[in-house]
């Protein structure tokens, strides 16, 4: 009996690697498959041969009528300070350079006196609501945004945080937001990837199991792109077949789609057969559209001044671009590793942060409302944690000498939200006077979860996968809406 391990059972008509050097280097050219991750992401419903092809891409219908089709979200990775952005704490000033009348709540590290913000608040729109310098681009926007000042998570480590922030859990492999959003909605757009990633200069830690799809299918797995390069030959390898037509690809990739789902037949169990198969349709139909989402040199003029110039301002472009062609989940990275993460010198580091993308991020948000598009897209700021509003304490080999940092602050932060049936014009919840720690209205990160699920149309509780004799979901078994947070 011949061996049905998929791992080592040989093909008796033609393996997949004899069939590649057989067909020589034609269908290298399709390499673009490799930057649908490790398990590859989707295809079209209908092949561009005409072949229907049941595509787990294909848009979906929610459990009711949601607010929300899109969501744009922005990553401050590494944690901003709440206190320096959006939640003023003047109190802090009466304390400068003194311990807090409280204890100091448990951190990473050892933590000592207030550290009053050395950035100046002002009051934007009608609402009156207050924003930092560091971010006065957004003053403009502030009545339709809801900052979430009483967010709060379990510890305050990197890894752990950005997992529960993406995936909704602090350690085990769970699928991300993006995934999830896909796998209930598909996607509206099927020659490009219903959740795209973008960060510049490489990836944040923790890598791709920031958008990693899990359990779920492959098909529904971020796409990472590193958006520090311009040309689109670089920003997506191998985006331009330059040896053979459209027309000759397709013919190629229908014999290698015929040979891989002969190979498949033996082996359904294996969903990264499928998610591979379909990675190489996606990849061909890539070529039509992705130069032209991603080459913001057709934006007039007069969008380009109100965007800014640098890699930021190029993201932000780019994801209104990608909702705009129907893309369903967009993130965006503020570069490689933690950058926010700022344990000295905050005032010299956040400044020069918040200089890269506030401009940015505010004509994201205007640019939406003026294309109509702020309705049905959620955009959401925020990193997976804040930081503590008294200085970090110098250790031997940790800023020794220094005493102008803040440490990470699972306690209590802001994320704040817009657009998709948000309520804006409002800040929800708050924490203690000095920014340290939620007191009213507290928001776990499995309830803005179950919040954002909600304004696309899904209950949380029943958006469910089974998988190892269970139902998962992104909220685990926690969670709840936040209903004042909807308009």
């Amino acid at each position: 009996m011949a061996d049905t391990n998929p791992h080592f059972n040989i093909d008796p008509i033609l393996t997949r690697r004899q069939m590649l050097q057989r067909c020589g280097t034609g269908l290298g050219s399709l390499g673009l498959a490799s930057l649908m991750a490790s398990e590859g992401m989707l295809n079209s419903a209908e092949g561009a041969s005409g072949v229907n092809t049941e595509s787990p891409m294909a848009p979906k219908t929610s459990h009711f009528p949601g607010k929300a089709k899109h969501v744009i979200h922005i990553f401050l990775n590494g944690g901003a300070s709440q206190v320096d952005t959006f939640d003023p704490k003047p109190a802090l000033a009466k304390y400068t350079g003194k311990m807090l009348p409280t204890e100091n709540l448990r951190t990473e590290r050892k933590t000592g006196a207030a550290l009053p913000s050395p950035f100046k608040f002002k009051k934007y729109g009608e609402s009156g609501l207050e924003v930092s310098e560091l971010f006065s681009e957004l003053g403009d926007c502030v009545d339709d945004i809801a900052f979430v000042r009483s967010m709060y998570t379990n510890v305050p480590n990197h890894e752990p945080s950005l997992m529960m922030m993406n995936c909704g859990d602090l350690i085990q492999p769970r699928p991300s937001m993006g995934a999830w959003v896909t796998y209930g909605l598909g996607t509206e757009n099927q020659n490009l990837p219903g959740f795209v990633v973008m960060c510049p200069g490489g990836y944040p830690i923790t890598e791709s199991a920031n958008w990693r799809s899990a359990f779920l299918p492959g098909a529904y797995q971020g796409t990472h792109i590193d958006t520090k390069h311009t040309d689109i030959e670089k920003l997506i390898s191998n985006i331009r077949n330059k040896k053979q037509s459209l027309p000759e690809q397709r013919r190629q990739l229908d014999l290698l789609q015929a040979l891989n789902r002969r190979h498949q037949e033996a082996r359904a169990q294996e969903s990264a057969l499928e998610s591979r198969i379909q990675s190489f349709e996606l990849a061909y139909r890539m070529q039509m559209q992705a130069s032209d989402v991603f080459d913001v040199s057709q934006e007039p003029q007069h969008i380009h001044e109100m965007y800014g110039s640098g890699v930021h301002a190029r993201q932000m472009m780019i994801a209104r671009r990608l909702v705009e062609r129907g893309v369903r989940y967009v993130q965006l990275w503020h570069g490689a590793g933690q950058p926010w993460d700022n344990h000295d010198e905050i005032e010299k580091n956040h400044r020069r942060l918040a200089g890269e993308c506030s401009q940015g991020i505010a004509a994201l948000l205007k640019d939406l409302k003026q294309r109509g598009l702020l309705q049905d897209t959620i955009v959401v700021c925020g990193g997976e944690f804040g930081r503590t509003p008294v200085v970090e304490l110098p250790t031997p080999g940790a800023n020794a000498g220094k005493m102008n940092g803040r440490d990470h602050n699972n306690h209590g932060f802001t994320v704040w939200l817009a657009g998709g049936g948000v309520k804006g014009g409002q800040a929800y919840g708050a924490t203690d006077e000095f920014g340290f720690a939620a007191v009213e209205n507290k928001v776990h990160v499995h309830d803005l979860h179950a919040t954002l699920l909600k304004l696309l149309g899904f209950d949380h509780e029943r958006l469910t996968y089974r998988f190892a004799g269970r139902d998962f979901r992104l909220t685990d078994v926690h969670g709840r809406v936040v209903d004042e947070l909807i308009a």
